[in-house]
């Protein structure tokens, strides 16, 4: 099967969304399928990589200049199917990897946590003309009669769709995110990291700490100032081993430092950007992610492919893939300190991380989340798209 995927950028560098495509396109050429990827802009290279808009100025291409690119390509390359993960709707197939626009608004201004601002954000997002037109895109592509199927990334996704467009159910499945997984760790780095980590901390081994792992570029938005708060409380009560949270990503707000600093100062490390996680989550305990926004977290999801417990809120649609209080806990508002410190609790007892991470390996959790299972489903998609095809 000749497939194309329509992406904005082809960078690993720039995030998960774009990382996923990729990995996407490797597992899909993996089962026999020739995957193209179209792209505005991007540094990847090589063959079946088409890179429309790069003389372009600016980080980001207008949605219609990409658009009216695409199609030109398009007339003169011929493919099975037209995968897209930008509201474009002449795609065969739909697949947003952020979710959808309407609730990634409403989500991001739920974040700041003040009700003044929270309206302000959403009365005022108009104003971004990049984010209304791609809402604006969306909403037509979703509210259609006809159009491409819509492959939600997860159940919280196909959510959006219904309550904020009225999409009708048979145009949306859900085809639950996964990830590649994840490389053995490099020990040496791995024990490096572990030391430097500890001795930043002033511990030692024999203090034996749980080390708790938040990973994202955008503090806010995942919930860091609610989980540093929760993580404050913990530390001030007895537990059987003591909590700490390793803080890595990339953000140069300074309230969440500062906050760390007045209420946590000696259990919260900042440890600036990782080149790759997997040593990262090879020298710690426990993954945290109590976001308020998240179309299906990779960073959750490769916690579990390594049998690591995790922690997220009920606004990660990572969460359909795994069980609440067996391989991890799912608080139901990153607003809920109470339960967010509840649940770190829960980690600091030794027991209770090995018998989340034993259940995490036996449920077989690492090949229900792996990449391989999106290829198969989207190819059991793909057929039967061109099963209509062939009947109209």
């Amino acid at each position: 099967m000749k497939i194309a995927i329509i992406t904005e950028r082809a960078d690993v560098k720039l995030g998960g969304a774009e990382r996923s495509v990729l990995e996407l396109r490797a597992a899909l050429s993996a089962i026999g399928h020739q995957v193209d990827i179209i792209a505005a802009k991007g540094t990847a290279t090589g063959k079946n990589m088409h890179v429309l808009c790069q003389s372009n100025s600016g980080k980001r291409t207008n949605y219609f200049i990409y658009d009216k690119a695409i199609r030109e390509f398009l007339q003169n390359n011929k493919f099975d199917i037209i995968h897209s993960v930008l509201p474009f709707d002449y795609a065969d197939v739909y697949q947003p990897r952020g979710g959808s626009y309407a609730e990634t608004i409403v989500r991001n201004a739920a974040s700041y946590q003040n009700k003044f601002v929270e309206f302000y954000k959403n009365m005022f997002s108009v104003f971004n003309s990049r984010r209304t037109t791609l809402l604006q895109a969306e909403r037509k592509l979703a509210q259609a009669k006809n159009g491409p199927v819509i492959a939600a990334l997860s159940k919280y996704v196909a959510k959006q769709f219904k309550e904020h467009y009225g999409t009708d159910s048979t145009r949306i499945t859900i085809i639950p995110n996964g990830v590649k997984n994840i490389k053995e760790p490099d020990i040496a780095q791995a024990d490096n990291l572990r030391t430097e980590i500890l001795s930043q901390l002033n511990l030692k081994e024999a203090d034996n700490p749980v080390l708790f792992l938040f990973a994202a570029n955008n503090f806010r938005l995942k919930g860091l100032p609610g989980l540093i708060r929760a993580m404050q409380i913990v530390c001030s009560q007895p537990t059987e081993r003591k909590p700490y949270l390793i803080v890595a990503g990339n953000d140069k707000e300074k309230k969440c430092y500062d906050l760390a600093s007045s209420i946590a100062p000696d259990n919260v490390l900042f440890v600036g950007a990782l080149g790759h996680i997997r040593e990262a989550m090879a020298i710690t305990d426990v993954a945290v992610l109590p976001t308020f926004y998240d179309p299906s977290s990779r960073f959750i999801l490769e916690a579990l492919s390594v049998g690591k417990p995790v922690i997220t809120t009920k606004y990660n649609g990572a969460c359909d893939l795994f069980e609440n209080n067996k391989h991890g806990k799912i608080i139901e508002s990153p607003d809920d300190i109470s339960a967010l410190a509840q649940a770190i609790e829960y980690f600091t007892n030794t027991n209770n991380i090995q018998k989340t991470s034993q259940a995490i390996v036996e449920d077989e959790i690492q090949d229900n989340i792996s990449i391989n299972r999106v290829a198969r489903q989207l190819t059991e998609l793909y057929v039967n798209i061109l099963s209509k095809k062939g009947t109209n």
